[in-house]
């Protein structure tokens, strides 16, 4: 099973490739992680919608096909810790996809 992170920015701080590189490791081989960085919309002269939109549109092309979206933004409605992860592990042994 392949994860991919699509996240929005480019040139992250070398801290910041240092932590994902070492987060990245910690998965099984079974589970490759790639990281895509999504160019960031430029926030001079738009509105903070507008620029919502752009990278929206710029993480939808750069989304595989036939891959499950689980979004996560800073204002994010907390879910139980549970329900996920084990719907996860249940997807990865039975190769049947999980409901969010």
């Amino acid at each position: 099973m392949k994860l991919w992170v699509l996240a929005v920015g480019q040139r992250m701080p070398a801290w910041a490739d240092s932590a994902w590189h070492d987060y990245a490791k910690r998965f099984p081989p079974e589970l490759r992680l790639e990281l895509r960085e999504i160019k960031a919309q430029s926030r001079t002269g738009t509105t903070p919608e507008t620029c919502m939109q752009a990278e929206a549109s710029r993480i939808e092309d750069a989304r595989p096909r036939g891959c499950r979206l689980v979004v996560l933004y800073e204002q994010g409605q907390r879910l139980p810790p549970q329900p996920w992860p084990l719907g996860f592990r249940r997807g990865r042994t039975t190769g049947v996809t999980w409901p969010l």
